[in-house]
């Protein structure tokens, strides 16, 4: 246990200087690309635009904006939003963040619990019509796109069969969930179900799972015990950069079935030049694909035990 300890805080001490590189790095990409966040307003006097600029401290040299930057974030503060003047960024991104964070992790778990059964029967039945059949789904799951299975998805269950909202949001209600999830996780369950597959088939072949079934161990047992664990490290490794996609990556589901999320204020700042809530977003979809990263490391070290071994040595 202590030298996982150590091993999760190596790793973390690694994950912090870089987000301070990506930080660093968006703050002056935003601030030296050309146009602000009060160009568009041409109705502006210059002395009214100087004095915004003023109040916003974006008249101050650039170092000293992003000391002052850095001084804030470090206290929780991402600063006033300069296009949405009555919420400050943290606001903003709290309205929206709970909504994404539960679709993109009811896609993941979703993905996980269709994901890895359908890879598991397809490697069992290897070259038979059900393999070519789920495997032939998966490849079609990860070649079309949430804006062509989202509206598709949205006409036949929604306006023709009408189980489930088209559109639209209500805290608590799980059912206008149900549509975006599944859109969300089509392409992360066939990704996970080829992994599984194409992993299952290799430890199926290896010595200790031959040694297992010479003993006579029931199948069951053996895939359950012997092969289904080493199996899901591809799975493992693939899930925290997946999880963060999905979460960081549900723009266009959300746009589909208008919903609250965050990842619309990470395009509407764009477009604004509103440079406090696009770093807002960027500091913390980087932070959650940093923290999710980490989590499938650790998870990894958990299950594999060469990963364990080389924590040992270290």
């Amino acid at each position: 246990a202590e030298r996982m300890l150590s091993y999760a805080l190596r790793r973390i001490a690694g994950v912090i200087p870089t987000l301070f590189i990506i930080i660093t790095l968006s703050f002056f990409v935003i601030r030296i690309a050309p146009g602000g966040p009060f160009d568009d307003e041409q109705t502006l006097p210059p002395e009214i635009k100087a004095n915004l600029e003023a109040a916003y401290g974006l008249d101050k040299p650039l170092l000293e904006q992003y000391g002052r930057y850095l001084a804030g974030l470090v206290q929780g503060d991402f600063g006033p939003s300069f296009k949405f003047k009555d919420f400050s960024v943290t606001e903003l991104i709290a309205q929206g963040l709970p909504v994404s964070l539960m679709l993109g992790l009811s896609a993941v778990l979703l993905a996980l619990l269709v994901g890895i059964p359908l890879g598991t029967l397809a490697a069992l039945r290897q070259n038979s019509p059900t393999d070519y059949g789920i495997m032939s789904v998966a490849v079609l799951g990860i070649a079309l796109p949430g804006f062509v299975t989202g509206p598709l998805f949205a006409l036949v269950f929604g306006l023709h069969l009408r189980w489930f909202p088209v559109a639209g949001w209500e805290a608590g209600e799980l059912r206008y969930l149900v549509l975006p999830v599944v859109t969300l996780a089509l392409p992360v369950i066939a990704y996970i179900a080829r992994l599984t597959r194409g992993s299952l088939l290799e430890v199926l072949r290896t010595n200790h799972v031959r040694t297992a079934r010479a003993k006579g161990l029931p199948e069951r047992r053996v895939i359950l015990k012997h092969a289904l664990r080493p199996a899901l490290l591809p799975v493992v490794s693939y899930l925290g950069p997946a999880t963060a996609f999905v979460i960081t990556g549900s723009l266009v589901v959300e746009t589909v079935f208008g919903l609250p999320g965050s990842g619309r204020y990470l395009v509407q700042g764009a477009i604004n030049r509103d440079y406090t809530l696009v770093m807002g977003m960027i500091v913390v979809y980087g932070s959650l694909t940093l923290t999710l990263n980490l989590i499938a490391d650790l998870l990894y070290g958990v299950l594999d035990p060469r990963t364990r071994r080389r924590m040992d040595e270290a």
